[in-house]
């Protein structure tokens, strides 16, 4: 007789993230045998003295989509088209691996009109997240390389 499993709480979700992530991926290769596999993407913006990153992008191409899940530039080097020339690497590369489009989400009020005026249109807001603020889903199509 098989054990029921236990189901817990844990601090340190490093392995958790790592089983999940495997296992949604290897469901989604078998619900989707005939797409081309997802694919990592990051691209770091270094300390010119100590060439330790500092901050940069990290997504994921997928399914046509570019997938922008983490952008930060730090306080210090703000104002200097650092995302701007990151959204612009990401998307280029996006492109070369064949997406049609890309998305991120933000609650940064600050950081939603620079994604507006660099073509994201917003699709969709959870009001009050966080709390007396609003998340935004943005999206953009993505002319492909023919």
């Amino acid at each position: 007789m098989t054990q029921t499993p236990t189901i817990a709480f844990v601090d340190d979700d490093s392995a958790l993230q790592k089983v999940a992530v495997e296992g949604i991926r290897g469901f989604n290769a078998a619900l989707f045998p005939d797409h081309p596999q997802g694919q990592d993407l990051a691209i770091a913006i270094h300390d010119p003295e100590t060439h330790e990153p500092v901050g940069g992008l990290c997504g994921r191409t997928a399914g046509g989509w570019l997938a922008i899940n983490l952008l930060f530039v730090p306080d210090a080097l703000r104002g200097m088209g650092l995302a701007t020339r990151l959204i612009a690497m990401a998307e280029d590369e996006a492109k070369r691996r064949g997406c049609h489009a890309a998305w991120l989400d933000t609650l940064n009020p600050q950081a939603l009109p620079l994604y507006q005026r660099l073509g994201y249109q917003i699709f969709g807001e959870l009001k009050d997240y966080p709390a007396g603020n609003n998340r935004f889903f943005l999206q953009k199509k993505l002319s492909t390389i023919a």
